[in-house]
């Protein structure tokens, strides 16, 4: 299939705000493709190639494809009848496959080393001087990481279902347990739901963690859920360790593997007793007092370069998800956690099983004394529902705090004249996928931080109104706030209280972060119904 068919379904997908349209359009496309093009497809039109982040930033790409669009063809147009295809309206022949853009990805991903940069560039030029200008904008925004057309994951896992007329639950969990929506589309449309049925568990092969809700207090999870595992709740990086006998394999919540970067952490997980074990937990650094140091301290020592040890990093497990060939997905709770105790007792995180709110209170408060978040509270029998953010673990802070996306920051003045400064914070739209704003702030930004952030969001930078500069919505900040109010300033009809930045989570996805609903849930709590405070 030629690729502007598939920038044709992306353009659908983005015109319509219906999820039925996109749903449609998307399956439609998915029938038409032969089964080598579903996973590259797949990858194409959720924004994330199969080769995942291959190193080819805008600035790369800024100048050529400038030049490509003011291009003029080759030669006169071809006709339908001399080509066998309609030239598109610029006047190129759209003769650019699938095939031939994951072939190239596939070039420019395995092209390092001396000589790479002028290598890529040719590599680069020649795939776009035979692209349209609708390919060239797409191929742009694939590789910048800008191609978003909303929920477009999930609603590409619904298209999966519907043009392989196979349940859609089917193909989310399929997808979860490959960690790879493209494979588990290309088993749905070439072999169904028994092909989907048989996507399991495999050790050394990340799958989709399970994710929290959030509850306003323990009284209230606990409530929800009855008797629960109420669990200290810590501020790490999120681990998914795999063993198989000496071979140990360490995954991020993103499924990025860093099993280099933590030593200590491979030797703990080789020495368990097990020969084939999947564990679910977080990675601390700690100070020498025994406190937790924060977020940022963590992924500075765990983000330095592959074989560099991170230092003073050390596991701590909540969940078993597969024991010496046994898959424990859909066990309940208490039994993972059984089985957990026996493989890795020492390294499991503090907490109790109770259905008293009380008895919860005295875990939520331990937890904060010894310098951790909250607590997340688990239901005692419910599976481990991967890749989902299931109602069944509610996690529940002191401080609020919400993952949102940063949409722009304006120019700042007098000490922070030169930096970006005041930020623009977006919550997600679970319906459309799209980020609506919901407030700004200025606090929490050390000068590293500012400097920082002027940077990264220069090469983020969509174009600019005013003191503001917008950025693709790429970067999550975890928010502390007092509150919300309701506002008609944004298009939510919400607005944060004294909002100040706690940390850049750059471990997180955008589709992670947290949705307007959330935002808008806090207003029951809250007796504010002024304008934004400015």
């Amino acid at each position: 299939m030629l690729l502007c068919e598939v920038v044709a379904a992306s353009a659908r997908v983005a015109a319509t705000p219906a999820r039925s349209a996109k749903t449609a359009a998307l399956a439609d496309l998915l029938r038409r493709l032969d089964p080598d093009e579903v996973e590259p497809a797949v990858g194409f039109l959720v924004g994330e190639p199969r080769q995942g982040r291959i190193g080819v930033g805008w600035a790369t790409l800024a100048s050529r494809v400038a030049n490509r669009r003011n291009a003029p063809p080759a030669g006169p147009p071809p006709s339908p009848s001399e080509s066998g295809q309609a030239p598109e309206a610029d006047g190129r022949e759209a003769g650019i496959t699938i095939g031939e853009l994951d072939s190239v990805l596939d070039e420019l991903a395995g092209t390092v080393g001396t000589g790479s940069v002028g290598a890529r560039a040719a590599l680069l030029d020649g795939l776009l001087s035979r692209a349209t200008q609708g390919e060239i904008d797409f191929i742009a925004d694939l590789l910048t990481g800008g191609l978003r057309q909303g929920a477009l994951e999930g609603v590409m896992a619904e298209a999966v279902a519907k043009a392989a007329g196979v349940p859609a639950a089917a193909v989310r969990r399929a997808c979860m347990l490959a960690g790879d929506l493209g494979h588990a589309a290309a088993v749905a449309l070439s072999e169904g739901r028994a092909g989907l049925d048989a996507v399991g568990l495999e050790v050394l092969r990340p799958i989709g963690p399970m994710l929290a809700s959030t509850a306003p207090d323990v009284g209230d999870a606990i409530a929800g859920l009855g008797l629960s595992s109420v669990e200290w709740k810590l501020d790490g990086i999120r681990l998914q360790v795999h063993k198989r006998g000496d071979a140990v394999r360490i995954f991020t919540r993103n499924l990025n593997d860093v099993t280099d970067r933590m030593p200590e952490v491979v030797a703990i997980v080789r020495g368990l007793p097990a020969e084939q074990v999947v564990l679910d937990g977080e990675a601390l650094t700690m100070t020498d007092e025994a406190r937790p140091q924060p977020f940022q301290d963590t992924m500075s020592r765990v983000g330095r370069r592959t074989g560099e040890p991170a230092g003073g990093v050390a596991p701590h497990f909540f969940d078993c998800l597969h024991l010496d060939g046994e898959d424990l997905l859909d066990r309940p709770l208490l039994e993972r956690l059984a089985a957990l105790e026996r493989v890795a007792g020492p390294w499991r995180i503090p907490g109790e099983v109770t259905d008293d709110p009380d008895a919860a209170a005295t875990v939520l408060r331990a937890a904060l004394a010894a310098g951790h978040e909250g607590v997340v509270v688990k239901g005692a029998q419910s599976p481990y529902e991967a890749g989902r953010r299931g109602k069944s673990w509610r996690k529940v802070k002191v401080a609020r705090t919400f993952d949102l996306v940063v949409l722009g920051a304006e120019w700042g003045h007098g000490r922070r004249k030169g930096w970006l400064s005041n930020l623009h914070l977006g919550a997600r739209d679970p319906r459309t996928g799209e980020f609506v704003m919901v407030g700004k702030t200025f606090k929490g930004l050390t000068d590293a931080t500012l400097a920082w952030q002027t940077e990264r969001f220069l090469e983020l930078e969509t174009h600019r109104e005013g003191i503001t500069v917008f950025v693709r919505p790429e970067m999550v900040a975890e928010i502390a706030l007092d509150g919300v109010h309701t506002s008609t300033r944004y298009r939510g009809g919400v607005a944060l209280r004294f909002a100040r930045l706690k940390t850049y989570r750059s471990d997180k996805d955008p589709a992670e972060a947290d949705t307007i609903d959330s935002i808008r849930a806090l207003l029951s709590s809250s007796t504010t119904t002024a304008e934004e405070e400015k």
